[in-house]
């Protein structure tokens, strides 16, 4: 099992920029490939970036790609996601997930696959 728990979500201004913290507990994040999803109110789940369990591979959605940046420090348990230009519509809470283990250090897990473990998600507001 693999517990996850996000961190760092706050109101921030338009324009700003937050990291966002997402630590495991439980057993080491080596072999698993991260991801992190958002959902705003009355929308439904939304993809937001993904890193393979070696950290050399990534993938983000057009939304976001060039804002938003996921890395991960396996020596720490943790995964962070950078998330730069912050814009009112990037308003959500925003989940962890891992899925794994896999012995592909490079697979990236992208959304058509459901991921096997959550966390229980940090509230991010963009104010304009």
């Amino acid at each position: 099992q693999v517990q996850l728990v996000e961190s760092g979500g706050r109101l921030v201004q338009a324009g700003g920029s937050l990291r966002l913290n997402c630590e495991a507990s439980g057993r080491t994040i080596v072999g698993y490939a991260m991801g992190w999803f958002r959902q705003a109110p009355g929308k439904e789940r939304e993809f937001v970036a993904a890193i393979s369990w070696s950290g050399g591979n990534t993938y983000y959605p057009d939304s976001v790609k060039g804002r938003f940046t996921i890395s991960r420090s396996n020596a720490k348990n943790t995964v962070y996601l950078q998330m730069n230009s912050l814009k009112p519509e990037d308003t959500a809470v925003y989940y962890c997930a891992a899925d794994g283990p896999y012995a592909d250090p490079t697979r990236v897990v992208l959304p058509t696959t459901p991921y096997k473990y959550w966390g229980q998600g940090t509230q991010v507001t963009v104010s304009s």
